[in-house]
């Protein structure tokens, strides 16, 4: 019985693609997963912070109109539409 040279090596190649493909396959799972977690501990991270810069803002615009400083209002007002204008967020609205 002959040995057909060609269809070993092609079986090999084979194995050791897959098992390559594999190995790759497998790495990238276990990156994909730690990524997962540090998403998610940065979204929990960014709603706290997102909760507290609501609250003071509501809070400070509370204290102003209670003391009825429009020129300090509109100070704050005049940097928060120049942060949003940087960010890009207002062009966007408008359009």
């Amino acid at each position: 019985m002959e040995i057909n040279w060609v269809i070993l090596g092609w079986l090999i190649d084979m194995t050791l693609n897959g098992l390559v493909w594999f190995i790759i396959a497998a790495f990238s799972l276990l990156l994909i997963d730690v990524s997962d977690k540090w998403t998610r501990k940065a979204v929990k991270c960014m709603d706290k912070v997102d909760k507290w810069i609501r609250k003071f803002l509501d809070d400070s615009f509370e204290w102003i109109q209670e003391k009825n400083l429009t020129i300090l209002s509109s100070i704050i007002l005049l940097i928060i539409f120049g942060i949003l204008a940087q960010l890009g967020i207002i062009p966007k609205l408008i359009t």
